[in-house]
């Protein structure tokens, strides 16, 4: 508390209420996170009014959970505007809580039965299935979303759930979706139904009633950039600054060795091996997979990691500019930062996520004559059919297989 209040009487009026004795364990938080002068005091002062809050209406520690702190935000937008990052900061403060035991664990049992369901289904997918937290984010909204069409009172009762509720709700939102997100859709609720079944919630395999949505193999073209644009990219990100540094350590990445989002998002320090010039990549479904380093790509790294990430107690290697100072939440932060690289250096993309740069290295590795085994053991495919479709951007390969036209010339 001393870091960030001088005078030893505000610090006593700030010590009022319950959360007195625990202040201190909060402000070392802010100072671990990096959080400016301004930002710490203010979640300190807004920490004391809801200490002296519970004071004021009889209310222990152990009663501090997440409807407590709403009642209090909704109290306190009557009084007075609500600033930006104040309920975060009351959650942050929470979750420190329980963290240390001081208030209980959070309890499924205080969920509405919706939240319930689909809180089961997220542990499912997280702690059995050992899928990715990308997984989580993309599966629990369209389960959220179906449930709440199909119950709208708070009572769920999933035996009464029917094959042609799952069919007119798949017809409805489809229809509002491009072709990825409508497979995203059902494959989410063939795992939540078959999960349901494993559990003994359902009797029939409702997984089989998901309709298909349409989509015959290699009737696309991987999305690549054009020959030099990945080079144009580099070449327009500012390596003066700190977060320029991050920026262009991590397009490296996803442009020399194609790593997803996602993996780029949960690089830790210790995956980093420098004596052996090896990188370790923890890829779907939880496989861990060593990569050479590149020399350009590690000195970026070098470089981030010395003179451009900030100093805190995180092990992510690639963290956020402004506090709190953690890594990416998730890899939607990745795409973001390729859009805005690709608008900078001008390059006109119809595909301008993560993704685009993977499919250019396959593409660029196919046309230097690299056999599509070794592109996929780089880009980590667990099937060659995945590899299969750089196939149709071998012109040259592809023009030896071409049958002549009978209506040609000789």
């Amino acid at each position: 508390m001393q870091e960030f209040f001088k005078d030893p009487r505000t610090i006593e009026r700030l010590r009022r209420g319950p959360l007195s004795d625990h202040l201190n364990s909060y402000a070392a938080l802010l100072r671990e996170s990096s959080y400016s002068q301004d930002s710490a005091q203010s979640q300190l002062l807004l920490v004391s009014r809801f200490s002296q809050w519970l004071q004021r209406n009889g209310m222990e520690l152990r009663m501090v959970d997440e409807d407590a702190l709403q009642r209090f935000l909704r109290l306190r937008r009557r009084k007075t505007r609500i600033q930006r990052g104040e309920a975060a900061a009351l959650h942050r403060l929470l979750s420190l809580l329980r963290q240390r035991r001081v208030v209980p664990p959070k309890s499924y049992s205080a969920l509405r039965p919706r939240q319930k369901v689909t809180a089961e289904f997220g542990r499912y997918l997280l702690e059995e299935r050992r899928l990715s937290q990308a997984t989580w984010t993309n599966y629990l909204p369209f389960v959220e979303r179906f449930l709440a069409e199909r119950f709208e009172n708070p009572r769920v009762n999933l035996s009464r759930l029917r094959a042609a509720d799952i069919t007119s709700c798949v017809q409805r939102q489809a229809r509002q979706l491009s072709r990825k997100p409508a497979k995203l859709l059902v494959t989410a609720l063939r795992s939540f139904f078959r999960h349901l079944q494993h559990r003994g919630k359902i009797s029939r395999d409702l997984a089989a009633c998901v309709p298909i949505v349409p989509n015959w193999s290699f009737s696309t073209l991987p999305k690549f950039l054009p020959a030099g644009a990945v080079q144009r990219v580099l070449k327009h990100c500012d390596r003066h600054t700190s977060v320029g540094k991050r920026n262009y350590a991590i397009l490296l990445l996803l442009a020399r060795l194609g790593l997803r989002a996602g993996e780029v998002v949960s690089l830790r320090l210790e995956d980093l091996d420098w004596d052996g010039g090896q990188i370790t990549v923890c890829g779907k479904g939880g496989s861990s997979t060593p990569l050479p380093l590149p020399a350009d790509v590690g000195r970026a790294l070098a470089t981030y990691l010395r003179d451009g990430r900030p100093r805190c107690l995180s092990r992510m290697v690639f963290l956020r500019d402004r506090a709190p100072l953690t890594g990416f939440t998730s890899s939607v932060a990745i795409s973001t930062l390729v859009m805005r690289a690709l608008q900078k250096a001008g390059v006109n993309s119809a595909h301008k996520g993560a993704h685009v740069f993977r499919h250019t290295l396959a593409t660029d590795l196919l046309r230097q004559g690299c056999s599509l085994d070794e592109i996929g053991e780089l880009l980590r495919h667990r099937s060659p059919n995945t590899t299969a479709i750089y196939a149709k951007v071998d012109l040259v390969a592809l023009r030896s297989l071409a049958l002549p036209w009978l209506g040609g010339g000789q």
